[in-house]
């Protein structure tokens, strides 16, 4: 996750994450990214059941009942083990996670539990009723999918009249006084979409926007092909950070973040050295502290049937299962090779990845994407658009 506003537009500053020594319980949420003591935000997938059919769903899901999903003990048990951990925000999703029963007693036990309670939802089942009652969990923030406007995200989700529905479970937050966003997933054909994103972030006054770049999972992988190829994704790249320059510009501090492909960051610093920024060198600083790509070591899933995985693409490959084992054991047992790799990536990179100038603020990128298009899960990331000349060692880094 790069915070584009963050950086771009200086709204954090490395001092802001030093008054807190960089330990991860007091930092506010807008700074945990950079947190030194990473425990794990966790993506609950708490049903794998959705009222859509997205053609990028990692997860596969369908308006049906599926078996095998966490009852509400076990997973309020879970609550509990992921509080004893230090674990500083739980991310509810699915599947659409308001199809989940019994929903608000878990996040009302996170909030409990001094956890922040995250809602990931397409928001077409929030009324005003609905979002009043969400209001009164004390979610820290609803984040909700448009991957365009009306025709296009309507063809995304598969379903006519998703978009009028969502953009009104919007309105019905911002009702309720509770903190909105939008998450929006580039493709090939949806990329022409982006301005048409920041100007309905204005017209609506929603104070957050992210915008995912694809991987290879679910029903991802079908949509590789409709990837962008890496000068389209620079161009991507260079109107998000204008839009939000210009946003700032207009007194509209909205906050705008990229998720899923951590070169995001090198590429925003060596713009902002090409323009002669004062900032670049505390830009690169906090991309350092941020430590890029962090599956399986700052970020984790637990899927709807209890399966912990090192984030919520990598569903084929599970460290264990919650009704088995608690999730802080599991996280932290080392005797897993894969889990033990992940918490120690630099010697297992491979190709360019390994001399990459760039590896403290990247972290290699996605370990998913690169098994998914070669096989090897330490090759490197295909979505990597930075050239070698970019990348090369021989180019210096200011010292810290």
């Amino acid at each position: 996750m790069i915070g584009i506003s963050k950086l771009y537009c200086g709204t954090v500053e490395p001092s802001d994450v030093l008054r807190y020594g960089r330990e991860g319980k007091p930092l506010p949420s807008h700074l945990l990214q950079f947190a030194a003591d990473k425990k794990p935000v966790v993506v609950w997938n708490c049903t794998r059941r959705c009222n859509l059919r997205c053609v990028h769903c990692y997860s596969k899901s369908a308006d049906r009942q599926y078996g095998g999903e966490l009852a509400t003990d076990q997973g309020l048990a879970m609550l509990e083990d992921l509080a004893r951990f230090g674990v500083p925000v739980v991310l509810f999703s699915g599947g659409e996670p308001l199809m989940r029963p019994n929903l608000d007693v878990l996040i009302r036990r996170t909030v409990a539990l001094r956890m922040r309670a995250v809602l990931s939802t397409n928001g077409t089942l929030i009324d005003q009723p609905t979002a009043d009652r969400l209001r009164g969990l004390a979610l820290s923030y609803v984040g909700i999918s448009l991957d365009g406007l009306q025709e296009v995200n309507d063809a995304f989700r598969g379903v006519p009249g998703a978009f009028q529905r969502a953009l009104e479970g919007v309105r019905h937050c911002r009702q309720a006084g509770i903190k909105v966003g939008l998450r929006f997933t580039i493709t090939r054909r949806n990329v022409g979409e982006i301005d048409g994103l920041f100007r309905l972030v204005h017209e609506e006054e929603v104070p957050r926007i992210c915008f995912y770049h694809l991987v290879y999972a679910g029903r991802g992988a079908a949509l590789r092909q409709e990837d962008l190829d890496h000068e389209a994704t620079r161009r991507a790249v260079d109107r998000i950070l204008d839009r939000t320059a210009e946003l700032h510009a207009e007194g509209r501090p909205t906050e705008v973040l990229t998720v899923d492909n951590h070169c995001d960051g090198p590429y925003l610093y060596m713009r902002m050295l090409r323009e002669g920024r004062a900032r670049a060198p505390d830009v690169l600083r906090l991309l350092r502290m941020n430590g890029g790509n962090s599956s399986g070591v700052g970020i984790g899933c637990v899927s709807w049937d209890g399966a912990v995985h090192a984030d919520q693409f990598w569903r084929h490959l599970a460290f264990g299962n919650v009704r088995e084992r608690p999730f802080s054991e599991i996280w932290t047992d080392l005797a897993n090779p894969l889990m033990a790799q992940l918490k120690d990536r630099r010697p297992h990179l491979k190709g360019r990845c390994a001399t990459c100038r760039f590896l403290d603020a990247c972290g290699g990128n996605f370990r998913v994407r690169a098994e998914a298009a070669t096989g090897d899960l330490w090759m490197p990331d295909p979505a990597c658009y930075l050239t070698d000349d970019e990348i090369a060692a021989e180019a210096a880094l200011p010292r810290e």
